[in-house]
Formats: structure tokens, sequence, C-alpha cells
């Protein structure tokens, strides 16, 4: 039977590897040891001396030269989180791990958060959340809202998030543009998305929502001369990463325009320094990075994870393996 282990941290543990998920795999693999820490397993790296398969998460291992000559029967690398940049070497890639994570299932609920703040905004919900609260009385009606119907919305990035919410918003009568340099024009047709430049993006769409994966080439890619465009009364969503945004410019915009709301799942730094105008303005929304898998949401994790070791037992492709032609895009 194949010989596995358990190896990140402990605490968000049972969340992603539910007690269900865990006795299939141990009908399916012989798990040797107690699950351990990346800690524990650098005090005593012997213990990697017969394991075939890790299933991993949050605080996984990194699979650098050390690990892989302590683990010579080490074949396969099941990692219940998303972004794999502190995982994985060019060690490991050139000892061809089979290497899988479960960026899918953490995208769905930031895509469905996304979701939810686009229909919102849309109602222009936090610009009359913060009217009513200033006022102390309802506006008087008809309220002058873009709505879903006939809007557009701007899709930054058709990554693994961007493309579920294109996917969510296809039942709804909103227009989708996109800007992705990394996608063909076929494929952006099938998710019913049109191709725009990033300036496109930000003048003709009521609402911008941002997915891109921080790498150098996105790193303070979007500033001043982007938010600046913005129609009235539009809004920005970021659940990717605060140091793709010129934090500083976008603040000036804001301040200069209190039309504009901005939803910000995330900043940089993260959070906010304490003497920030982020938390002042009154046309920012900050959320604690909540977007991702949280509570019972990481539980799909591990199971995606189950399934892929299904598919590494029975000899078939995985689905979600990650491959090292794609790795230098990918967040």
């Amino acid at each position: 039977m194949v010989k596995g282990l358990y190896i990140m941290d402990q605490d968000p543990f049972e969340l992603v590897y539910s007690e269900e998920v865990r006795k299939e795999i141990a009908t399916l693999s012989d798990i040797y040891r107690s699950p351990m820490t990346n800690q524990q397993i650098q005090q005593d790296l012997s213990v990697l001396k017969e394991v075939e398969v890790i299933f991993s998460g949050w605080g996984g291992p990194k699979l650098d030269q050390a690990l892989l000559d302590a683990a010579p029967n080490l074949k396969a690398f099941f990692y219940a989180a998303g972004s794999l940049k502190n995982i994985v070497t060019d060690e490991a890639w050139d000892r061809e791990l089979l290497i899988t994570n479960a960026v899918r299932a953490n995208a769905v609920p930031v895509a469905e958060f996304t979701l939810s703040q686009i229909l919102f905004c849309l109602k222009k919900g936090w610009t009359f959340t913060r009217s009513v609260r200033s006022t102390k009385q309802f506006p008087k009606k008809p309220f002058d809202i873009p709505g879903a119907f006939g809007s557009t919305v701007g899709v930054i990035s058709l990554s693994t998030v961007g493309k579920i919410v294109c996917e969510l918003l296809k039942p709804f009568d909103i227009k989708v543009i996109g800007y992705d340099p990394y996608i063909k024009e076929e494929e952006a047709k099938q998710l019913g998305v049109e191709l725009c430049s990033l300036d496109e993006i930000f003048r003709k769409s009521e609402v911008v929502s941002l997915h891109a994966p921080l790498l150098d080439e996105t790193k303070d890619m979007i500033g001043k001369e982007h938010f600046s465009q913005m129609p009235p009364s539009s809004s920005f969503i970021n659940t990717s990463r605060g140091a793709i945004v010129r934090e500083t410019e976008m603040i000036e915009v804001l301040q200069e325009r209190s039309d504009i709301t901005a939803v910000l799942d995330v900043t940089f730094p993260e959070p906010p320094n304490q003497d920030s105008p982020l938390y002042q303005l009154d046309n920012v929304v900050l959320t604690p990075h909540l977007a991702g898998s949280e509570g019972k949401e990481c539980g799909r994790m591990g199971h995606y994870m189950l399934e892929e070791f299904k598919r590494y037992l029975n000899g078939v492709p995985l689905q979600w393996q990650v491959k090292k032609e794609h790795f230098n895009i990918l967040a």
C-alpha cells in the first residue's frame, strides 16, 4: 500500500482534511505517522525515508534538495491550498514529481464573494449604505443605479478565479469585458468575454474586478491613470493582491472622487498601516482577506486532493496538476 504523510500547519488541518476525507485516504494508503508540521519534519528528515505521497496545505514543506534527498521514494505532492511559489523548487521539477494543488477549489469562494460584490455594487449598495448612515433617512425614489441589466463589468485577468467569475455572471444581463494578455480570443469568446485594453476596462465598466496573479509584470500595474478614468459612481473590487495596485495613487483618486467605491479584500501591506487613509475614507470597504476559503469552505480543498489521489492510484492524469511550463505565470 502507498505510504503517505500529512505535513502542514496543524491549526487549519482538520478544516482542510475533514474526518470523512481522512478516513477515505486511510483506506487507500498507509499514513504511517500522525500529521506533522514542517518544523517537525525539518527536525527529523529521516521520517521521509519511506514516503511516496505527501498530503499538504498551508504551511507545507519546501520541496528543496534536502527534503528530496531524505525522501527518495517520493512521487507525488498533493497541496490542499493555492500558490506553490514558496513550495516548489527547480530541484522538484528536476525530480519530475507529480505536483497538484487546490487552486481551483480555493477559487470558488473568491468568485462567489466577487459575484456578491459585483451585484451589490451595481445596485450602488455601499453608496446607499453610506448615505443612510450619514443622513439617517432614505433617499427618494427613483434611485439612480446601474443595476445588472445592460451594465458592463470589467474582469482583469481571466485567471482561475476570473474565469469562474465570468461563468457565474452568465445568467445575468451583463456585458463582461476582460483584460488578459495570455488569453486568446477564442477562449475569451467561450467565456462570453470581450477582450479589451486595461485602459478600456476602467473607462467602460460600472464595476472593475481584479483577479491578476502577483508577478513581476503585474506589480504596481494599476494606478492613478486607471482610477481617474472610471465612470461616475463606478466600483473597483480587489480580491487578488494589494501590491498590484499603486495604493497611494488609488487613495488620491478616491479622495478626489467620493462617487467611486473601492471594495478591498486585500491591501499592501496587509492589514494597512494604522495611519492609512483607507480606514477613514467613506468610499472604501475593507474586508480582512476573507474571500478565499475559510471555515467549512476549506474542506473543499482537501476533497479535491482526495479525488486527485484516486486518479494517481488509478494511473490516470491528474485534473489539477501543476506543470513547470506554466508555473511562472501562476499566482
